[in-house]
């Protein structure tokens, strides 16, 4: 770790005495994680132990400074320091108070261990007990894809858990806040209902989701004199990181914690609050302040030039002018924006824009990918320092700029961490090779995905190879699929498809051959063994595709804890574990966080991603292209029928309608922290995506679109966009 160089008062802050309360907030780029890790390092230089040091966080993600800082060799020895999240520390303690709290909490097998379920293995359950009511007739008022019903109920019951009430009030806070047709009604009936099945089965089978997790910590732990005493025995010196992103339960515990820890340090992000829709809470984050002793404000960007400054500044004022709505200065409590409009008014907003009005989105994307090599190629820019962001990153836009991008020889890679298991190609090509490989399930792909993974498998394998080796060599005999010899194939289709590209077929074809006759692997074992024996290997896919060998990672970890978790609770039928686990993952579960995913430091590459994903990487870069700037994904956040992130929160006064305008005012204040939050963690420049006709073919003229006409109209010797 090479030395940083501090400014004053971070280094006043860092060397505070040990026993000092600070409250440190500031916007995104002042120094305020660099504060956090060089405190954490020096209390450790002080004589601090590691282990009696609680670095808490509302994602595991956003520790990896800290991470990156304690592996260095110069840190001090003590134990080892504890980064949780919320989830993490509830986890922590219930496994180890267990035998406390199972009977208290309703659990039916009290003497028996418990089963912490991940985000996959939670929808898992969840469509065990929500498939039986689909057939009954429950959700019939609407219409959406099983997957999106399963993750929306876990959604509300983890909703229910880190705003800190009873998860039998979700349907009637949903009901009484709509405004509408009365079928809508129903679906919250049925959503509750669902609900109140998952949870009742998972006390009967001791599992314990996040929700769950987090309301035996709460109701049943926390209040335990044992567990207070070994917490604040333990833990004397506390560190929270992103204090806005994480949710009222977190504060409310360290509202009651906070006096009896020796040193503690707050670091709140202004203008921040991202995961909003996962429960973060604003307002009782930085109520928190007045529970420190001192209050420390950080204002001067290490990252943001004065011409940046001056566009976010701008258009933060222009989204309020456009919508014709009283929006607060800015969109987080006590983060005054007065003088930062002063401060930057010298400055030119152009020198911090560029762009070029376009009629079409491919024109879009080829003028975008002109300018990234032109950056790249003309003035030497790593590619690293290059991100290119949509509100939504969709896997024909992902595609076409990758291709663009890779024409010029520019390394790309991308970053969806919301997606779920099934749509990464690498990803259902393990997922068909699987199926091919264990006949005895009974699940027979389709010629298109057998020629989809032989794509993904073997290196230079084009889709008309492909398909024309597929149709001819995949057969189904008495039900089971099987792979029939290349050496088969007439002499005139060999040379097209070529022997290279049939020589590795084959040898792919006789691994899963020799491997058929065996007794069963474990399904993340196969996986294992298949990825570093053969498709790692020179001639395949996966070999030099960093992108790929982690969605295999990811994949094969997903299918191991799942083993872990659903192998002594099988559904009657002896369905083979390996099964449930495709079959699950084909239904789309959405994927747990997997920390490997987020190392976006790891590759020189441009960073293809959402907004959201980019943000809460917390990571400046020196260009930014905001893509589709005039589209409505910038402004309106996804259709959930079935829950909602501001009445099932704890600022939402229950049994008031949420109405048109609280949804124009909602998505307004959004738009305004994501596109300051965007600009903050630029160095250089944003260049705006602009064409008239979007990526589905409908005219453009969102919010953002028309906030930046505004900004540019109303600044002296500015033009406008169009």
């Amino acid at each position: 770790m090479s030395p940083i160089s501090l400014s004053p008062d971070q280094l006043t802050l860092i060397e505070r005495p040990l026993d000092a309360k600070t409250f440190l907030q500031g916007p995104a780029g002042c120094g305020k994680t660099t504060v956090g890790v060089e405190r954490l390092l020096h209390l450790m230089a002080q004589g601090v132990r590691g282990d009696s040091i609680l670095l808490l966080l509302p994602q595991r993600t956003l520790g990896r400074p800290y991470y990156a800082a304690l592996r260095h060799p110069g840190v001090v020895a003590g134990g080892q320091v504890s980064l949780l999240t919320i989830g993490g520390l509830a986890q922590r303690m219930v496994e180890l108070f267990w035998p406390l709290v199972a009977a208290p909490a309703g659990f039916a097998h009290p003497d028996a261990p418990p089963v912490f379920l991940t985000l996959e293995t939670a929808q898992y359950y969840m469509a065990r007990q929500v498939r039986p009511m689909l057939d009954q007739g429950f959700f019939e008022a609407i219409t959406i894809a099983p997957n999106r019903l399963y993750s929306q109920v876990v959604d509300n019951l983890n909703k229910a858990a880190v705003v800190g009430f009873p998860y039998i009030e979700i349907g009637e806070r949903l009901g009484r806040a709509w405004l509408g047709e009365t079928s809508q009604a129903r679906v919250y009936a049925d959503a509750q209902e669902a609900a109140i099945r998952f949870r009742e089965y998972c006390l009967a089978h001791n599992l314990l989701d996040f929700s769950l997790q987090v309301e035996v910590f709460v109701q049943h732990l926390w209040p335990l004199p044992a567990c207070r005493d070994y917490l604040l025995a333990t833990y004397r010196h506390l560190i929270v990181d992103n204090l806005e992103e994480d949710t009222p339960i977190t504060h409310d515990l360290l509202r009651e914690w906070l006096s009896k820890f020796d040193s503690a340090l707050l670091i709140y992000d202004q203008d921040a609050g991202y995961r909003l829709f996962l429960g973060a809470d604003l307002h009782s984050a930085y109520a928190l302040q007045d529970q420190c002793q001192e209050q420390v404000i950080f204002d001067a960007s290490f990252v943001t030039s004065p011409e940046i400054k001056t566009f976010a500044v701008h258009l933060g004022q222009a989204l309020n002018r456009s919508a014709g709505l009283d929006l607060p200065s800015s969109a987080s409590p006590a983060s005054p924006e007065t003088n930062a409009s002063e401060e930057a008014g010298g400055q030119r907003v152009g020198e911090a824009l560029e762009f070029a009005y376009h009629r079409y989105h491919p024109e879009m994307l080829d003028w975008v990918a002109a300018q990234i090599a032109c950056l790249v190629d003309d003035e030497g820019v790593s590619p690293g320092e290059i991100v290119v962001l949509a509100p939504f990153l969709s896997d024909a836009l992902r595609f076409s700029l990758a291709e663009r991008l890779g024409q010029r020889g520019i390394p790309v890679r991308s970053h969806r961490p919301s997606r779920s298991l099934r749509e990464e190609p690498a990803a259902q090509c393990l997922l068909t090779l699987a199926s091919l490989a264990h006949p005895g399930w009974g699940l027979r792909p389709t010629r298109f995905d057998v020629a989809y993974a032989l794509i993904q498998a073997i290196e230079g394998m084009d889709l008309v190879r492909a398909q024309l080796l597929a149709e001819i060599v995949y057969r189904l005999r008495q039900g089971q699929p099987t792979l029939t010899s290349f050496d088969r194939l007439n002499p005139e289709m060999q040379e097209r498809i070529t022997f290279s590209l049939g020589g590795c077929y084959e040898a792919l074809r006789i691994w899963i051959e020799n491997y058929i006759p065996r007794p069963v692997e474990e399904l993340d074992y196969f996986w294992s063994r298949l990825f570093g024996e053969l498709l790692s290997q020179p001639g395949y896919g996966f070999h030099r595709d960093y992108d790929k060998g982690k969605v295999a990672a990811n994949l094969i970890e997903s299918a191991r804890k799942f083993r872990w978790v659903v192998a002594g609770n099988l559904p009657e039928d002896e369905t083979p574990l390996g099964k449930e686990y495709v079959q699950m993952v084909q239904d789309g579960v959405v994927a747990a966080q997997y920390i490997r995913s987020w190392e976006l430091e790891a590759e020189d590459a441009v960073l293809l991603a959402p907004a959201y994903t980019f943000l809460m990487a917390n990571r400046p870069v020196e260009y930014q292209f905001w893509l589709d700037v005039g589209g409505q994904g910038w402004f309106e956040r996804l259709y959930q029928p079935l829950t909602h992130p501001y009445v099932l929160s704890r600022q939402w006064e229950v049994g008031s309608v949420w109405t048109d305008s609280d949804e124009v005012q909602a998505n307004l204040q959004s738009l305004h922290r994501l596109t300051l939050g965007l600009a903050r963690r630029c160095r250089r420049k944003i260049y705006l995506g602009l064409s008239q006709l979007g990526e589905q073919g409908f005219e453009q003229q969102g919010p953002l679109l028309k906030a930046i006409q505004r900004l540019l109209r109303d600044l002296p010797a500015e033009a406008p966009l169009v």
